[in-house]
């Protein structure tokens, strides 16, 4: 099972943006965008419905459980 950094990674990169872009269009900060994508944190559920509207997907998508 691929870890949820990877899946979100892929993910942006499929949409065409910058992980800038992806934290604008989800309403938290450039910063906790990249430490998503880097596997250290983990979002709350808000956030990661967010991450996921952004990225046209699904939480469950996004951020399996490892």
């Amino acid at each position: 099972m691929r870890k949820s950094n990877e899946v979100l990674k892929e993910r942006r990169k499929e949409k065409g943006l910058t992980q800038v872009e992806v934290a604008c269009k989800s309403n938290i900060s450039a910063r906790y965008y990249q430490c998503l994508e880097a596997g250290t944190s983990m979002p709350r559920v808000g956030v990661a419905k967010q991450v996921a509207k952004t990225l046209n997907s699904t939480i469950e998508e996004l951020f399996p459980r490892q």
